[in-house]
């Protein structure tokens, strides 16, 4: 029988009795046109049950035909995870019900998936490198999607339940750890930094957006704890639908510190899936953990197996673009930036973003500007990550630009950046529908500044004296005059010679 845990242990005694065992499940939704085994469309946001059809809705008589592109990409995944890609895997049926499930059985991979035997090298923030394990990246399908209505859109408290199956025949790749063991108390901190450079090679690969908050990118976070002085792995828990990196971290210290507080107790942890709550970093039961045999695992019928030629997988192999962390040091030697610098942006998720604005058009510095300070502080505010504020390296490239050309000071693109973040639409449109350009008019600036200096004859006098600093001033209530709109050096020579 189970004691619950009244309250969570402490972190610190976790890792003095116990060695955490943890393994990561990231579901990755292809970014192809059409599903898995049928045409429909997969674009997301679409009017619900507007993207099905017989197959992916399990219809009798139905047949599913595997996507080749989708294929395509399952094996470029493989080869960037250095795994090897099988002579000839086999899709099969994977048996169970859940509303969302529309044929009752999920087409996936078995015993023989595409992809085994790989591992993906991550950067911890002190610049430690850790190995992860990959087991294995299999193909399959995505179910659909349950509305929970009423409460707090959980199905506990749920008036009712709506379902939309457009997702229903996604194209997924799962990838899967082995056991990742030895990480004692950056165990958290090792599976954010794994799912963020997994997240940043499904990018470059351009195989999927990896939209955590579309949930294009899943993670599972399977977290057990290990007496120090055991010899087998602790029962495990599946943390499921992990939505952002923060959150990676946070699910999996929270379980450590709730199987620790269990085990304390005198009970036992059970081999469950937990549902994440974002308000308050905890998780809560879901259901019992099914095993293999459960599922009822038996080859697909209708779908005959993946048998890619070993010369297409080498030409496959010569299209991997530069890994990430590759690009990233040759990007810093060009940049001139420190070890920590560089590790202080990669820590925020910002290196990637600040390349493609300055392949935009804006220099190095002013992208790094943009990014590591206002929007950062805009992410914070928000409490996204960096790389999910609404607005693109492209769009952030044309605000500076707008700013070198004289037409915004730096305050006058902080408002176009919030615009364009609150759904404005694009740079130039919220600049014209907010009246945000530089005035240049210098009849209407030396009208705001004579009344600016008939206001403070004081400074006038200070600044005939030779007090030039106390120019500031006059400055200042010009720009409040003028709503921030004028060029501020503009406004400082026209005091000038105003005065003399």
């Amino acid at each position: 029988m189970t004691a619950p845990a009244t309250e969570l242990m402490e972190f610190d005694d976790v890792i003095a009795e116990y060695d955490p065992v943890l393994g990561m499940e990231v579901h990755v939704e292809l970014g192809t046109a059409t599903k898995m085994f049928c045409g429909c469309p997969t674009a997301f946001g679409a009017e619900p049950n507007t993207q099905v059809c017989p197959v992916c809705i399990g219809l009798p008589g139905s047949l599913p035909v595997a996507n080749a592109a989708a294929i395509e990409s399952a094996i470029r995944i493989g080869l960037a995870l250095n795994c090897s890609i099988r002579p000839s895997s086999v899709f099969a049926r994977k048996n169970y019900f859940y509303p969302d499930q529309p044929k009752n059985y999920q087409i996936s991979q078995y015993d023989e998936p595409i992809a085994f035997d790989g591992y993906l090298d991550v950067q911890l923030a002190d610049g430690t490198t850790w190995r992860v394990d990959i087991e294995r990246a299999h193909m399959e399908e995505d179910t659909g999607k349950s509305l929970h209505i009423g409460g707090t859109g959980r199905i506990h408290g749920a008036s009712h339940s709506l379902l939309d199956y457009n997702r229903a025949g996604v194209p997924l790749v799962e990838i899967v750890t082995r056991p990742i063991t030895g990480a004692g108390e950056r165990a958290p901190e090792v599976a954010r930094a794994y799912v963020t450079a997994l997240r940043d090679l499904l990018k470059a690969l351009e195989v999927s957006d990896v939209r955590m908050d579309q949930g294009s990118l899943r993670c599972d976070a399977n977290v057990s704890l290990m007496p120090k002085d055991a010899a087998e792995f602790g029962t495990r828990t599946e943390t499921k639908n992990v939505n952002s990196l923060k959150s990676v971290e946070i699910a999996v210290r929270y379980e450590m510190c709730r199987q620790g507080a269990v085990l304390r107790e005198g009970g036992e942890v059970i081999q469950e899936t937990r549902h994440f709550h974002e308000g308050d970093g905890s998780t809560s039961a879901g259901r019992r953990k099914e095993t293999a045999e459960d599922y009822r695992y038996f080859p697909e019928p209708d779908l005959p197996p993946v048998s890619p030629d070993a010369a297409w997988i080498e030409q496959l192999r010569t299209t991997l673009p530069e890994l990430p962390w590759v690009r990233r040091a040759r990007i810093q030697q060009e940049w001139g930036v420190s070890d920590e610098v560089m590790r202080d942006l990669v820590n925020v998720g910002a290196v990637d973003l600040i390349i493609a604005t300055a392949d935009a058009g804006a220099s190095p510095e002013a992208a790094r500007s943009w990014w590591v300070s206002f929007l950062a502080q805009q992410a914070n505010s928000r409490s996204i990550e960096l790389a999910e504020l609404p607005i693109t390296p492209p769009q952030v490239a044309r605000v500076v630009a707008l700013v070198d050309e004289g037409k915004l000071t730096n305050k006058l693109a902080q408002q176009v950046v919030v615009g364009v973040l609150d759904g404005e639409g694009e740079p130039d449109e919220v600049v014209a529908a907010r009246g945000l350009e530089v005035v240049r008019d210098d009849s209407a600036l030396q009208t705001a500044v004579d009344e600016a200096l008939a206001a403070n004859p004081d400074i006038v006098e200070k600044i005939r004296g030779g007090k030039v600093a106390a120019a500031g001033k006059i400055v200042g209530d010009v720009m409040k005059a003028t709503r921030g709109q004028a060029d501020p050096a503009r406004v400082k020579e026209l005091v000038l010679a105003a005065c003399q």
